[in-house]
């Protein structure tokens, strides 16, 4: 089933182009990754999505639907930097996202937080910069949401933790969701996913499956990637 579909994206500032007639398809029950250089497209791609910014031409569909107050109910966002409120308590964190969205799943953050040893009676502001971003990790997969966009979710975190973390996420959604991850830690993600998008200056360069990588250039995602884009 086709979860979501962006044709002939475009998203202006200014003078300056973001993102130039972008058009591609997820499908519902994959792990995407998002990947291309800084300055992209990445994050306005995401936001996009995630109904946060507006096209300047193109649209954008959910289920068919077009992007909007309706689709929010749908998607779990994970942006690039903290936002959660320093003085509240990781507990006080959880209820807030339990009285805000209908599908939270309270018993399920509280299972993640255990596995990463995480106090919930611990205020925010005592926690560490990597800890903080498990918090808001276990906050989105916590959600029974569609579609699961995440924004350089490992980057803050220390490599012994990456594992638990990614295994976090691909236990932690619905088999008929999908999941849209932007990262430039390639290698430490691309045996989770199933596919792959590259873009570059705004514009797609591909899509297509991490086993077509393998069989059909006889690469690694992040080997592709480095010869794409010349690292």
């Amino acid at each position: 089933m086709t979860l979501l579909e962006c044709k002939n994206l475009t998203k202006q500032y200014g003078k300056y182009t973001a993102l130039s007639n972008v058009s591609l398809q997820i499908d519902s029950g994959h792990i995407i990754g998002l990947l291309g250089p800084n300055g992209s497209g990445k994050t306005t791609l995401i936001k996009l999505i995630a109904g946060l910014l507006s096209p300047t031409s193109g649209a954008l569909y959910i289920k068919e639907e077009p992007v909007g107050i309706g689709s929010k109910k749908l998607i779990s966002y994970l942006p690039d930097h903290t936002y959660l409120n320093d003085w509240m308590k990781v507990k006080e964190i959880i209820r807030f996202f339990a009285d805000f969205y209908e599908d939270f799943e309270t018993e399920r953050a509280y299972d993640m937080l255990s596995k990463l040893d995480i106090d919930p009676n611990r205020k925010l502001k005592t926690l560490s910069k990597g800890t903080k971003e498990k918090v808001q990790l276990i906050l989105v997969m916590s959600r029974k949401a569609d579609l699961y966009l995440l924004d350089e979710p490992i980057a803050g975190v220390d490599p012994a933790a990456r594992d638990y973390i990614l295994n976090t996420i691909i236990s932690n959604y619905d088999e008929n969701a999908s999941i849209l991850i932007s990262t430039h830690l390639i290698s430490d993600i691309e045996n989770i996913l199933d596919e792959v998008i590259f873009i570059k200056n705004g514009c797609i360069q591909m899509q297509t499956s991490v086993d077509d990588i393998r069989e059909r250039d006889n690469k690694s995602v992040d080997a592709l990637f480095r010869e794409v884009f010349r690292c």
